[in-house]
């Protein structure tokens, strides 16, 4: 790029937690970030050197504001494709590329490409109505997911008998066999422009069924070295296959059988690699613009065994927040907090995520526990 990088205007489609980060990063390269989003306290807004309140989900609003930008990123898919298009033919470089949020806005694309890729997944049927589900040949239970719109567990449901067909989503959806996996884990791969990749070390993921949102992320892995490497090469394959520039997060289960099955992806910094920010010699954020303003990848490695909890609103607290318990857990060593900037909680809303940094990681996980035990956002 015949610019450096502190000449150049970085427009972020989205201003929650991840464009924050993305910011936090952008500042150490002297960028000029401007940050559309409909949200007019959103967390970006006074972190950003442009901030604009408006809809990333209207044509002419994306394509004005790409227009004032020399690179346009996201940070969340559910952006305006055509004016991302449109913002390409004249010359503007948006990544990922608007092909790839394409694919990945619809779930059952996406499953298509997978299919087509031969990259390995759980089996599955696309369908658009309760009728078609009554005459799957999935057999139950199943998994049911929303074809598009669906985020942090919202647009997922198990369908165990041919009864919960009644209360189904009334939308296009797929329908997904049920993995028995012993684990979900995740892989994060960058890629610039010239092709080079890095992949970040595969994370370990435990869940919170409730809200059904990662509670904790174990970072690196103590999974066997060949599942630790055939989760990589998947990640790499993915990315290669897709072109994409930027980051993907591929979102993978681990089988009771040893297989591994993708499930998603995401074409952005994720959930998946916030421990990278104090766990690894390069975050993701650093990683994602060294990506898309095609810099040389930084060093991947995990530098320590690191934990990562979000800060999820608490259940019956709608309001403003609060962070009780927040001294208790900065007197622990190795413990970096992260508030998102969001005024008011709401149940499982995620406020926030801590770090722990330990070289022993069975200490860093109990530090975890209590943690997560101690720490409560309230109203």
């Amino acid at each position: 790029m015949a610019k450096q990088i502190s000449d150049l205007k970085l427009g972020i489609l989205g201003g929650g937690q991840l464009g924050r980060m993305l910011i936090q990063e952008a500042i150490n390269y002297n960028l000029t970030t401007l940050i559309l989003d409909p949200d007019t306290d959103a967390p970006c807004k006074h972190l950003a050197n442009y901030f604009e309140c408006g809809s990333i989900t209207d044509f002419d609003t994306v394509y004005n504001f790409g227009k004032k930008a020399d690179i346009i990123t996201i940070e969340i898919e559910k952006v305006n494709i055509e004016a991302l298009e449109q913002l390409e033919k004249e010359g503007k470089l948006v990544y990922p590329q608007s092909r790839v949020i394409r694919l990945i806005q619809d779930k059952g694309v996406q499953k298509q490409f997978f299919k087509e890729n031969n990259i390995p997944t759980a089996p599955f049927q696309l369908v658009n109505t309760k009728e078609d589900m009554r005459n799957s040949y999935i057999p139950f239970p199943y998994i049911l997911k929303q074809r598009k719109d669906g985020y942090d567990g919202k647009g997922v449901m198990k369908i165990n008998n041919i009864e919960d067909i009644d209360n189904a989503f009334d939308a296009p959806c797929l329908i997904e066999e049920l993995v028995d996996f012993e684990k979900e884990i995740a892989v994060i791969v960058s890629r610039n422009p010239n092709g080079e990749m890095k992949t970040f070390p595969m994370v370990e993921m435990e869940f919170n069924a409730e809200a059904n949102l990662v509670e904790f992320l174990i970072s690196p892995s103590t999974y066997p070295e060949s599942i630790q490497e055939r989760a990589e090469v998947i990640a790499k394959n993915i990315a290669t296959s897709l072109n994409i520039t930027g980051l993907l997060a591929v979102e993978m289960f681990v089988t009771k059988t040893g297989e591994i099955l993708v499930n998603e992806l995401a074409p952005r910094p994720h959930n998946s690699g916030h421990q990278t920010i104090e766990g690894n010699y390069v975050s993701q954020f650093n990683q994602h613009l060294r990506a898309i303003f095609n810099l040389p990848l930084g060093d991947t490695r995990a530098t320590n065994n690191a934990v990562m909890i979000n800060l999820l609103g608490e259940k019956n607290h709608t309001g403003v927040a609060k962070y009780k318990g927040l001294e208790k857990v900065m007197a622990i060593d190795g413990v970096y907090v992260h508030l998102y900037g969001k005024k008011y909680t709401k149940p499982f809303r995620k406020m926030g995520h801590i770090t722990i940094v330990d070289q022993n990681r069975e200490k860093a996980i109990e530090k975890a526990n209590y943690i997560k035990e101690t720490l409560k956002v309230i109203s």
